[in-house]
């Protein structure tokens, strides 16, 4: 096993990985759709071969590869090596996995086009119902064989994907006079999280659209129409088919031991780290698209040359047509710094035949790049009066890996500013805050408590480890009063930065009760080496020991921030981590200066001036400090919860 990054507890993106946290987690088929249908033998599309100034070869500057399109599958023994390192690596003792909600997740991902498990003319699904057992059984290595149970699904799979390739065939040869070219290449072909269309009906519509284009486009539409066919109908035997269910029964255990893991192969590992590519995501050949009966239309976003309405039929020798919505996204991503530039095959309005364009990565990688405009690094930062001085109320939306020189920055501007009025004190919004690098929390966190240990962090064996915040340069050290505001939505990493600071009675937490993630996740290279696994394998405590996971932190100051507490919290999550209580790791004389007045931990009288704020709750939420009440010191939870 190699770890692929750094361990870590929420979402920001690093090409050198970084664990994430999920803000409402859920099975990731619920996230986003399935996995692929094979490529056919040759996806290279027709036309010059040649780009400008290099061969048809992308070496890229980004981690992920270009997805070659086949579908995700997995011999017996490979699957089952992920299952045991996923169960072995996790951080608490895994619970026993229900075998219904299995079925139906692994049915969820084996199908990315609502044709072959998930359909309600499906015979698929019930085949994965009664087999649920004995294919968990199968994976965990609990039966003898070579997993019988996913080569009787695949035995039936070979019967019901004939069926409907030969209900395709029909279509494509049948009388198709009623739609046009454009409209049938653009036209989006498939459904969203729920299906209710029959397979036999998508079966023929696909059939009918790519029948359209054949006689369209002639000889020029064969090779993404036979794409097409190959990827949605493959011609697969029992034993191929049982590897494909495999993947999917694979993707579906690992969320199903642990809310926060995911397993993918290595041609969608995007999809692994999907809330680090929401934080920062990378250059990308567009904002969003749609799959569509013979390739992908851009909706919305596209990166010169392309255009948005383009359907795109092939990028870097891939034919678009047929792949998952995971293979969809890594493409955009991939193709988009490929050197030299990839080819791109369209197909544009008004333009009777596919084209061929070379893609400008360097046009991709500065997409949104306005010099003019605010910094992707900048934090927002609002002045409030507050008495005779101001607060200064950082908003920290995520906890990005650098989110120690954002701070920085922030602070040491708001300070060097002239005017009238000092800095009172540095209120940290976090509300709303998913989590992010628990590099990028302890980094921050050396702004205010410099040098002092932080987070104990346990191992499933016991073993526990402890980091200290840095000491960073005098200058750059905020010695003055901080709070942090926090709500239901405040999470991992958040919940370190809040959490912290008040153990070292260093700044009260002001709002309600926060989501309770007190766990981390590393990226591994799976044991099979064909994919990644996301798995949480570490669970922290406070620096004085008070547990996060399951329970959240108790606001020293409660208020309610204008919205109901929501019900989806990390206690709710089924087979969630369990609350662990750590030692207390405080340096003493670290704590000290938060009481000898080395630090200015107590906030001054406002005498009621406060604001005015944009929030008008954050002026409220302003107002309680200051006072008798407002102390630094943090809320214990009672013993055991």
């Amino acid at each position: 096993m190699v770890a692929r990054g750094a361990w870590m507890s929420g979402g920001v993106l690093g090409a050198a990985g970084v664990c994430i946290w999920l803000s409402h987690p859920h099975a990731i088929k619920q996230a986003q759709p399935a996995p692929s249908a094979p490529a056919p033998e040759s996806r290279a599309p027709p036309g010059d071969s040649t780009p400008p100034g290099g061969d048809d070869v992308c070496t890229r500057s980004h981690d992920f590869r270009i997805p070659a399109g086949g579908t995700p599958s997995l011999a017996c023994e490979a699957a089952r090596s992920i299952v045991r390192q996923a169960r072995t690596q996790l951080g608490y003792a895994p619970s026993a996995v229900e075998p219904r909600s299995f079925a139906e997740a692994t049915a969820d991902w084996l199908d990315p086009y609502g044709l072959w498990s998930v359909a309600p003319d499906t015979p698929i699904g019930e085949s994965f119902d009664r087999g649920a057992s004995a294919l968990l059984a199968d994976l965990e290595g609990r039966a003898s064989g070579d997993c019988r149970e996913a080569r009787a699904l695949g035995v039936a799979l070979v019967g019901w994907v004939t069926e409907l390739r030969a209900a395709f065939d029909e279509a494509r040869r049948g009388d198709s006079s009623g739609e046009d070219a454009m409209t049938a290449a653009s036209s989006p072909a498939f459904e969203g999280a729920t299906v209710t269309r029959p397979a036999r009906a998508l079966a023929a519509t696909l059939g009918r659209r790519i029948g359209v284009l054949d006689r369209s486009m002639g000889p020029a539409a064969r090779p993404y129409a036979d794409a097409a066919r190959a990827r949605y109908f493959p011609t697969l035997d029992a034993q191929g088919w049982s590897g494909v269910v495999l993947a999917a029964a694979v993707r579906a255990y690992v969320p199903a031991v642990d809310p926060h893991g995911a397993w993918a192969p290595l041609d969608e590992e995007s999809s692994v780290y999907e809330v680090d590519l929401e934080a920062r995501p990378p250059s990308r050949l567009w904002e969003k698209a749609d799959r569509t009966a013979i390739g992908i239309k851009i909706e919305s976003g596209a990166t010169p040359p392309l255009l948005d309405g383009d359907v795109v039929l092939a990028l870097g020798g891939v034919a678009a047509a047929g792949l998952s919505y995971e293979q969809v996204e890594q493409l955009g991503y991939a193709v988009s710094e490929a050197r030299p530039p990839a080819r791109a095959e369209i197909l544009r309005e008004g333009d009777p035949m596919p084209q061929t364009t070379w893609l400008d990565a360097a046009a991709a990688g500065s997409k949104g790049s306005d010099p003019s405009s605010e910094s992707d690094d900048d934090l927002p930062v609002e002045r409030i009066e507050y008495g005779e001085q101001d607060a200064i109320i950082v908003a920290v939306h995520d906890v990005r890996d650098d989110l120690g020189d954002e701070l920085t920055r922030s602070i040491l501007r708001e300070r060097e500013r002239k005017g009238p009025r000092a800095v009172a004190g540095v209120v940290l919004d976090l509300r709303g805050n998913g989590g992010g690098s628990t590099d990028g929390a302890i980094d921050a966190l050396g702004l205010f408590i410099p040098g002092a240990p932080l987070f104990p962090m346990r191992r499933r064996d016991g073993s526990t480890e402890t980091d200290r915040a840095p000491e960073p340069p005098g200058v750059d050290r905020w010695k003055g009063p901080v709070a942090t505001l926090v709500d239901g939505d405040t999470a991992s990493a958040a919940e370190m930065l809040a959490g912290a600071l008040a153990a070292y009675h260093r700044g009260p937490v002001i709002g309600a009760r926060t989501f309770g993630k007190g766990c981390a996740q590393e990226y591994l290279d799976d044991d099979a080496h064909v994919g990644v696994l996301r798995l949480t394998t570490l669970l922290y405590a406070l620096p004085d020991g008070t547990p996060v996971q399951r329970v959240g932190l108790t606001p020293t100051l409660r208020f309610p921030f204008g919205t109901a507490e929501p019900n989806d919290r990390e206690a709710s999550l089924p087979h969630a981590p369990p609350l662990w209580r750590g030692p207390d790791v405080r340096d003493r004389g670290v704590l000290a200066h938060a009481e000898d007045g080395t630090w200015s931990a107590v906030w001054p009288t406002h005498g009621g001036n406060v604001g005015p704020c944009r929030d008008a709750d954050v002026c409220r939420a302003l107002r309680l400090l200051g006072t008798a009440a407002s102390t630094a010191r943090r809320t214990t939870p009672p013993k055991g919860r």
